[in-house]
């Protein structure tokens, strides 16, 4: 009886370690993907006048570039650029809507994700 109960304690442990990897893969991609973000939004250049404003496809572009850099696939169609104010005084807020597959050997479900560049990564 004691080697059935140490292979089924290996077997379940082997399954929390699986499934807290593939977790805790798609939560720091998204904590990644958030500080891109937050970092794209706060360009200081485009504030003080040393580049040429970027356009909201731009911006658009940059934030799945930079999704797809962390693995994560995203449609312009799920990318929000919005913007606040004039002149030098722009602000850029930026968000991402998207889900993630997560596949396992008895099930799979999907991770729901909203990235933003108001929200700081921690």
């Amino acid at each position: 009886m004691q080697p059935i109960k140490i292979i089924v304690i290996t077997a379940l442990l082997a399954l929390v370690v699986l499934v807290g990897w593939r977790v805790g893969s798609c939560e720091l991609a998204n904590l990644q993907l958030q500080d891109d973000m937050h970092d794209l939004a706060s360009q200081a250049a485009a504030h003080i006048g040393f580049s040429v404003p970027r356009s909201d496809d731009d911006f658009r572009d940059a934030v799945i570039r930079k999704a797809k850099e962390h693995g994560i696939a995203l449609d312009p169609n799920q990318v929000t650029v919005q913007r606040s104010g004039s002149g030098m005084t722009t602000t850029v807020y930026l968000a991402a809507d998207y889900r993630a597959p997560l596949n396992l050997p008895a099930f799979s479900f999907m991770l729901h994700f909203t990235p933003s560049s108001a929200k700081k990564a921690t």
